[in-house]
């Protein structure tokens, strides 16, 4: 792809510095005749994205952009997800399936900078990160040709070092992890080796930000988190933005052993795997949210939420962030959390987060209508009137065609034929 002049097209890639992408560089030069624009974002992985940058020019790019994006991250992407309560099939924080629209937003706002062509990334052919990346692409940029290399050369790792060396390219001499493994601030993701047996109890290696529970502090610890609009604003009084926030919590909770998901969960290719996940901070900071919620939403909102939750989860999770749906449906999130304000109290002991205080200035709990004790304003007189119109409709159809005409009601499971008929 060139112009009149024979000037190359360009493609934005997205950078990584690994292997993969390190090839990446000359392969797609090759085979599709483009310069190649690596971009990297920085999302809190711990990895220095200025040394990826200068790795990436010294590999052969035309141009490499560095972003720190933590801060764009957690306020656009990961609180919103938390105020809807997203836990992927009850589990999966959803930390892979956050970061991935969002790199793909600013790849394409990088291509319009450039006036690149094309878009490229290393998906693999049977993961959901695949979907996330193209889906956005083809929604926000349509024009812009989408190029995975993974899903197109048959390279092995061992023939991907082979090209690596044929073309001067420097790969850290480590030893190959057994593990797949994907990092940001939100979570840790790590899967196959041995984890692809369901059975098997995952070994220690597979974890990098959590202790064991066995070998957690003897004490518990505990941590305040304050809320405002479902959004964590403070901990233990202190108020901090979004990122260092979910950093400490991230250590406190490693340091207890609070954040460890074995999830076998469902793909949206149409496979099952099996995967294991760290996450302290959004372990800990999803229940406080939950919690504080039971007592600042109504029995209604607090139920059809559930709903909404797992309709939010799905929509991050195949990759559908950019659709009207979920904007219709965070209009309903950023309503429902008006209230979700006040401050959670949580224990961190031996690989569990356990709520044990929750307050606020919205509550609808009523010490004066819930105790047992002096002072009680609950009517109880009410309550037999109340009682009898409750069960007035079960009692009518009781003996107008259950009990008619000295019929017995069965229990459930022991309805149907008897014994020896």
């Amino acid at each position: 792809m060139a112009d009149s002049k024979g000037k190359r097209d360009r493609v934005i890639l997205a950078y990584s510095g690994g292997l993969d992408t390190s090839v990446m560089v000359p392969w797609i030069g090759e085979k599709y005749n483009l310069d190649v624009v690596a971009f990297t974002v920085d999302l809190g992985q711990g990895e220095d994205i200025e040394k990826i940058r200068a790795k990436a020019l010294k590999t052969g790019a035309v141009d490499a952009v560095a972003i720190d994006a933590r801060n764009l991250f957690v306020d656009c992407f990961v609180f919103p997800a938390l105020m809807a309560g997203a836990l992927y099939e009850g589990k999966y924080p959803l930390a892979t399936a956050l970061g991935r629209p969002l790199i793909a937003k600013l790849m394409v706002d990088c291509a319009r900078e450039h006036q690149a062509k094309a878009v490229a990334h290393g998906c693999t052919g049977k993961g959901n990160d695949q979907v996330r990346f193209d889906v956005t692409f083809q929604t926000l940029a349509p024009d812009l040709k989408i190029i995975a290399p993974v899903r197109e050369w048959k390279m092995s790792r061992d023939e991907a070092l082979e090209y690596a060396a044929r073309h001067g390219i420097e790969v850290e001499a480590t030893k190959k992890s057994p593990y797949s493994i994907d990092v940001n601030l939100w979570g840790r993701s790590c899967e196959a080796g041995v984890l692809e047996d369901p059975w098997e109890e995952p070994p220690e290696d597979a974890y990098a930000w959590t202790t064991s529970p066995l070998k957690a502090p003897d004490e518990p610890e505990y941590v305040e988190i304050e809320f405002e609009q479902g959004r964590p604003v403070a901990l233990n009084g202190e108020r901090l933005d979004g990122v260092p926030l979910i950093e400490k919590l991230n250590a406190l909770g490693g340091k207890h052993g609070v954040g460890r998901i074995d999830h076998v969960e469902n793909r949206l290719v149409g496979i099952k795997s099996r995967e294991i996940y760290e996450a302290p901070a959004a372990v800990i900071l999803h229940q406080a949210h939950q919690e504080l919620e039971t007592l600042c939403l109504s029995k209604q909102a607090q139920r059809f939420k559930t709903i909404v939750a797992q309709e939010y989860a799905d929509i991050i999770y195949n990759g559908l962030w950019f659709s009207a749906f979920h904007q219709d449906l965070f209009q309903f999130v950023l309503s429902n959390q008006r209230f979700v304000s006040g401050l959670v109290r949580v224990k961190l002991y031996k690989g569990q987060a356990i709520v044990v205080g929750r307050q606020s200035e919205h509550s609808l709990y009523s010490k004066k209508l819930a105790t047992y004790e002096a002072g009680d304003q609950f009517d109880h007189e009410a309550a037999q009137g109340f009682i009898r119109l409750w069960g007035l409709s079960q009692q009518t159809q009781a003996q107008l065609q259950l009990l008619k005409g000295g019929k017995g009601f069965d229990l459930p499971g022991l309805a149907g034929p008897k014994s020896g008929q």
